[in-house]
């Protein structure tokens, strides 16, 4: 027996952290002992069911995971190998990791690497993977240290703290946006060189604005996003993942025709392995665990609930680790 978090419609919806056994288990290649999962945006979204992101009942949630293999049919992994899980449409589609134990797909899988731990995986979770995914995105735009500003929206968030980390320890000149006055603090920590307030970026803009950021990542989508595209400098890129604001773009073409800006979408569900595995060995490389440490705060698995509530209500900062 072991201890998951299961979301139900029985038809009402619920969400409840309950003992299950093996038969629980869906089918797979893998069977992993969960150290680590952790809360994301759409983790949040699922929990407190405020968007249609589960597809199959019942569920088990957690999109991401971190621990070792306890057995494999699949030669590629064998009984101790550490791995960490991110997106597939686990915890949507197939029983995910908010749980003590889960059976994933073989290719799901990436080793992890050995400069992390499965808490320090996790405080990276999807969100500082999707972060870097974006850096990488923006490098090969040609995105490089000393070019000139770049922007961070939704910078307390996971997603933005890992990214103002990354790109400050890179040698970027970093602008965090946020909506948090008080964290400034905290995002100059990182290694943010300006905090900027998010309402600079959030209302209706000029399909033009003045020329700033040779890159940008943003997680917020909407106004925000249209005006982060209108600012950017000739020639450069905004690497879009997130819709913490909208899923609309009240945007023109301008700022695409006019100054040749690139709008780069990164996806972290369905990323091909070989871009899973540059970023987690590039984050290894240029994130600071003692600046990981700075951003993450731990819950044991029965408080998963209510964090997921603080997530979408604004009142969390950075990246929550879920002990399993």
């Amino acid at each position: 027996m072991f201890q998951a978090l299961v979301l139900e419609k029985t038809p009402e919806f619920s969400a409840t952290v309950r003992e299950v056994d093996d038969s629980f288990l869906p089918e797979g290649e893998v069977t992993v002992a969960v150290e680590y999962s952790t809360i994301n945006y759409k983790d949040a979204l699922a929990i407190t069911n405020r968007s249609p992101v589960v597809r199959s009942w019942p569920m088990v949630a957690g999109i991401d995971g971190a621990g070792s293999v306890l057995e494999s049919s699949d030669p590629r992994w064998k009984a101790g190998d550490p791995f960490v899980l991110n997106g597939f449409g686990v915890g949507e589609t197939h029983k995910g990791c908010l749980a003590g134990k889960a059976r994933l797909k073989a290719d799901w899988l990436v080793r992890r690497p050995a400069a992390f731990s499965a808490r320090q995986a996790m405080a990276i979770g999807t969100a500082g993977y999707t972060a870097m995914l974006c850096v990488l995105a923006l490098e090969r735009h040609g995105l490089r240290p000393g070019d000139g500003e770049v922007l961070v929206t939704g910078a307390t968030g996971g997603v933005g703290s890992v990214a103002v980390a990354v790109l400050a320890q890179m040698g970027h000149r970093v602008v965090a946006a946020t909506g948090k006055a008080s964290e400034g603090d905290y995002l100059r920590k990182l290694g943010a060189a300006a905090v900027i307030d998010r309402a600079e970026l959030a209302a209706p803009g000029k399909p033009l604005q003045k020329e700033r950021w040779v890159g940008v990542v943003d997680a917020v989508g909407s106004h925000t996003l249209a005006n982060a595209c209108a600012q950017v400098r000739y020639g450069g890129a905004v690497a879009a993942c997130g819709l913490a604001q909208g899923m609309d773009l009240p945007a023109t073409v301008a700022p695409f025709i006019l100054r040749g800006v690139a709008l780069l979408g990164v996806d972290s569900v369905m990323a091909p392995m070989h871009l899973r595995e540059q970023a987690w060995l590039r984050l290894a490389r240029d994130l600071d665990p003692a600046l990981l440490e700075t951003m993450t705060t731990e819950i044991p698995l029965a408080q998963a609930v209510e964090a997921a509530q603080r997530l979408l209500a604004g009142q969390v900062r950075g990246r929550i680790v879920v002990k399993t």
